[in-house]
């Protein structure tokens, strides 16, 4: 039997790689600071338009329902037209998305917050589809899971930095309910779109990046990716199904993206009640939530030398579980260190879950990764569950079954989900 090959192929070695895995990473970081953005925008908008939690989180039913819309057709753009011009597909989307948020400010419409962000979406769909497979593959396939964690990391840079920024340009120049409610109505409305027009900058500077990066990626040559050798190209998602780690690995990232939106998305909130902070200062520590995810990130990839990934995932998972009972029990300040450390140990679920779930696909692997792509709908479906749980019984904290739950489901993966059986 042959040993495994790298299916790049490239006249240059392992170091003409470097520079496609730079701009590679690059679009991580990008697309982690246009979702760590979201936490920022729900309690922004929530007070903007006297919305209710549940409908506040319909910022995440926008983004993560374009997730389950976009993902097939994304990958048929990729086995298509291939990885360069879906990325560039991507990013333009990505573009185009964050400039409406100016029109959107303009004319004053939740809806229209909506689509901007729902198109948007659809660009980090093609993104995601195309990247995290391309950046598993860009190399020796032994360490995929390592160097698609790397990757990630930078996500974690993203959801780090942007909560500090976000919250410094978009929250701070608020009005207090105090304020506006001595206000009279055509006054309020005039200050609510004072607060709504905060967003324009932000969105105007990602928007201009995104196009630079674009142009970028236009005039770079990247190492194709070739069908190997006597390997059949899949003809259809259900064969792609077939392949029961891959059904896992829907299921598991499903959970885990519904459970790690559920946590950051409405961390703000959580803390104001759980801990009694103020907005800009739960603002900081969901930028200690970023923080800690990066340094889980790096410290995942250095311990799966060591561990071996599944494990590894097995037993963060475990503590996650334990963490959630005590931000839904505890009270003050332990449950933000609660949600930090939860924030900590599910840093290197997505990229682990998504390489174990493509792994040995061979030609099913652009439809499996638009199946895995396409379970972030889990974003849209299990915040509102969270939500729901703390709207019924007025308290924000018992919220937290839903991602225990979660966290349940993904030890099952790492534990025996993710195995390949022929």
């Amino acid at each position: 039997m042959q040993p495994n090959k790298s299916p790049i192929s490239t006249d240059n070695q392992q170091s003409s790689y470097l520079f496609p895995f730079i701009l590679i990473t690059s679009l991580f970081f990008l697309w982690g600071f246009a979702h760590n953005l979201d936490p920022i925008l729900i309690p922004h908008l929530k007070k903007s338009f006297t919305l209710s939690t549940v409908q506040a989180t319909l910022v995440d039913s926008a983004v993560f329902i374009a997730y389950f819309l976009m993902a097939l057709p994304a990958g048929f753009i990729m086995k298509k037209f291939g990885y360069k011009i879906g990325i560039i597909t991507g990013l333009l989307l990505f573009a185009f998305g964050a400039f409406l948020f100016i029109p959107a400010a303009n004319t004053q419409q939740y809806i229209f917050f909506l689509i901007a962000l729902f198109i948007i979406a659809c660009g980090l769909t093609i993104l995601e589809t195309a990247a995290n497979p391309y950046a598993s593959l860009l190399g020796d396939p032994s360490k995929a899971t390592q160097r698609l964690n790397l990757a990630q990391s930078f996500n974690g840079l993203a959801a780090a930095m942007a909560p500090v920024i976000g919250a410094r340009i978009i929250l701070t120049k608020g009005y207090s309910d105090k304020e506006l409610t001595a206000m009279t109505e055509t006054v309020r409305k005039i200050a609510l779109a004072s607060e709504a027009s905060s967003v324009k900058l932000p969105y105007f500077i990602l928007g201009a990046t995104l196009l630079i990066i674009a142009v970028i990626f236009a005039f770079t040559k990247l190492p194709s990716i070739k069908n190997e050798e006597h390997i059949v190209m899949s003809k259809s998602v259900f064969h792609a199904l077939k392949h029961k780690h891959l059904a896992w690995g829907v299921t598991a990232q499903f959970f885990y993206v519904g459970a790690q939106v559920s946590v950051f998305s409405l961390f703000i909130l959580f803390a104001t009640k759980s801990a009694g902070l103020d907005q800009v200062k739960a603002a900081d520590y969901l930028g200690a939530c970023g923080i800690a995810f990066l340094i889980g990130r790096f410290l995942g990839t250095f311990l799966m030398q060591f561990i071996k990934p599944p494990t590894l995932l097995a037993i963060y998972a475990s503590i996650n579980i334990v963490l959630c009972i005590v931000a839904w029990q505890a009270h003050g300040m332990i449950t933000v260190y609660a949600v930090i450390g939860i924030c900590f140990f599910m840093s290197i679920m997505f990229p682990t879950i998504f390489s174990l779930g493509i792994q040995d696909l061979k030609g099913d692997t652009e439809f499996g990764s638009s199946l895995i792509i396409m379970s972030i709908v889990g974003g849209a479906i299990i915040p509102r569950f969270f939500a729901y749980a703390g709207d019924i019984t007025n308290n924000i904290q018992t919220g937290y079954i839903v991602p225990l739950i979660s966290f349940v489901v993904i030890l099952l993966f790492g534990y025996k989900g993710y195995k390949v059986k022929v």
